[in-house]
């Protein structure tokens, strides 16, 4: 038995949740997102539009690994429409800063040259101040991958600590060379 996919969902009261098909359409205050769901593998039961319950119809090894993955992709949808999500990162390091020039994320990041990341459809990156940038969208996976691609422009590095993290992140700092 998957831990994860037993749990039921709770919708949230601004959420439209409608099954069509393999299609499951969920329309909040953010936006709509639509995810494809197996009906051949999952029953998914959606009881008075307030929760929603995912059961495979037979149980086996590969329906064990599937469960609690479907399950949490429901239930990302459902946050990410409803709340969205949000990464912070920090550019640490003499120099180094972010700005927005139009749909251009511009980083200076100590190279020769400037780092002109295009911000693609469904994410809002602001920059609070010149050394924080926030990543913010619907699609928990897509913020996520944004913010790995910036963060891999330049990664923190472990003597001094100047690069790319995220807030929070702990970088394993190095003793230099000794005499």
């Amino acid at each position: 038995m998957s831990k994860i996919g037993k749990i039921n969902i709770k919708i949230p009261e601004k959420i439209k949740v409608v099954m069509a098909g393999n299609a499951l359409n969920i329309e909040g205050p953010l936006g709509k997102k639509t995810l494809s769901i197996d009906t051949r593998v999952f029953d998914l039961d959606i009881k008075e539009g307030k929760e929603i319950s995912i059961k495979p119809k037979k149980i086996n090894e590969d329906t064990k690994r599937l469960w609690g993955m479907n399950r949490s992709l429901v239930n990302n949808a459902i946050l990410g429409v409803n709340s969205g999500y949000e990464k912070t990162l920090e550019l640490t390091g003499v120099g180094y800063r972010a700005s927005l020039k139009g749909k251009q994320l511009n980083l200076q990041l100590g190279y020769s040259h400037d780092i002109n990341f295009d911000i693609p459809e469904g994410i809002k990156i602001a920059v609070e101040k010149q050394t924080l940038v926030k990543i913010q969208g619907m699609d928990k996976q897509l913020v996520g991958m944004i913010a790995s691609k910036i963060k891999a422009f330049r990664p923190p590095e472990p003597y001094k600590g100047k690069g790319i993290k995220e807030i929070g992140q702990y970088i394993l700092r190095k003793e230099g060379k000794k005499k």
